[in-house]
């Protein structure tokens, strides 16, 4: 029973870190590519640690799956969040048939600082 579990969560992790893969190569422009590989990847990485955990079936290695797990989880939208407001910041375009731009006249390019809406 154990071993379907494994190839269950292992299965379904490959599937999502392909899913990202083909989503980098799809979306068209830097932001799109970012939100897919930051919630896919993720996910696939998640669900094949946890297999592994199981599979492996010690609780000190299951305890490290899960720390690596929730460092994952916690580092990874951190980091895409700083590299897409990095990347707007510095004048990457958004797609073209973008429709909003929320940010759009709410920075200031001399102080590198946000305006609110008030």
């Amino acid at each position: 029973m154990t071993e379907i579990i494994v190839i269950i969560l292992s299965s379904l992790g490959a599937l999502f870190i392909l899913l990202a893969a083909v989503g980098i190569v799809k979306m068209p422009d830097l932001y799109l590519r970012i939100s897919v590989t930051t919630k896919a990847a993720t996910l696939g990485i998640g669900l094949i640690l946890l297999g592994a955990g199981i599979y492996f079936s010690d609780t000190a290695i299951l305890a490290r799956v899960i720390a690596i797990i929730v460092f994952m989880l916690l580092t990874a939208p951190v980091g895409a969040h700083m590299i897409g407001r990095a990347s707007y910041f510095t004048g990457v375009k958004m797609w073209k048939n973008s429709k909003i731009d929320e940010l759009e006249g709410k920075y200031d390019t001399k102080s590198h600082k946000l305006k609110s809406e008030d």
